[in-house]
């Protein structure tokens, strides 16, 4: 049977990804702030502990991608390579290392689900909607001034909103979501008796990376809502850190195994 991921087949032709690398390009509008750091260690299962430095930073990002495999097949069949996503990000410690690990993310593609299973990323479909820049017409270009909105919902129900206006050029947006992701991939298994049939920790990083000049940005509103089907907000804002806006590429060509699962 061929196929990277499912479903596979005697061509591989239905399969939902292609092997790696893949490819990205996007913009990411980020918002940085803190929480209660108990809020945030209540979500990093052992080994994982809380990073030495403010533990409680949090980013939730807004990211509109564009990506593909390596024939770059799908950048011409847009409904197979464009999709939106918004993700949480908090830092840890492993090993005397600090870690980034996304805790909650959402987004509204099928094949963008899987390939973040894949990863280690706890995706849920979503509705995200973001700002787009462009040089031309209403919307705002990339310069001092320029206003973004972004929105994220699930499930019929608004989870989070922001607006910010950019300020200036920065040294780089932010600095949770600036470590290798620290993840874990759980497979629960099939019979009655419960717990996992594999459970592994993995560290993940781009093989590839290319960016824009990051832009600083003011945080004008910035909100979540409390849902039945949703945690983000018991990660309530205590202090905004900062808002940012940069246009980036990265390549993602596998991890590797930090903890194994136990056999």
């Amino acid at each position: 049977m061929k196929g990277f991921f499912y479903p596979r087949s005697a061509t591989g032709r239905s399969s939902l990804l292609p092997p790696p690398p893949w490819h990205y390009s996007g913009d990411l509008l980020t918002i940085e702030y803190r929480t209660d750091p108990t809020k945030v260690a209540a979500l990093l299962p052992a080994p994982l502990t809380p990073a030495d430095e403010d533990p409680g930073a949090v980013a939730l990002i807004w990211a509109d991608w564009q990506s593909c495999g390596d024939s770059k097949e799908e950048l011409l069949d847009p409904i197979r390579a464009q999709y939106k996503e918004a993700f949480a990000v908090v830092r840890c410690k492993f090993e005397g290392r600090t870690y980034s690990r996304c805790i909650y993310i959402w987004v509204d593609k099928d094949f963008a689900m899987l390939r973040g299973i894949h990863q280690g990323y706890p995706k849920k479909l979503g509705s995200i909607h973001m700002t787009r820049p462009h040089p031309y017409g209403p919307a705002p270009r990339l310069a001092p001034g320029a206003v973004f909105g972004a929105t994220l919902a699930a499930a019929d129900r608004r989870i989070a909103d922001a607006v910010i206006t950019l300020r200036g050029e920065a040294e780089k947006n932010g600095f949770v979501n600036g470590h290798p992701m620290a993840h874990h991939r759980w497979l629960p298994a099939i019979d009655s008796k419960g717990g996992d049939a594999h459970s592994e920790l993995i560290e993940s990083t781009a093989a590839k990376f290319e960016g824009g000049k990051p832009w600083a940005a003011d945080v004008e509103s910035f909100k979540l809502y409390d849902v039945p089907t949703e945690e983000l907000a018991g990660l309530e804002v205590k202090e905004i850190i900062g808002g940012y806006y940069r246009q980036i590429g990265v390549t993602w060509n596998g991890g590797r195994t930090l903890v194994p699962s136990p056999r």
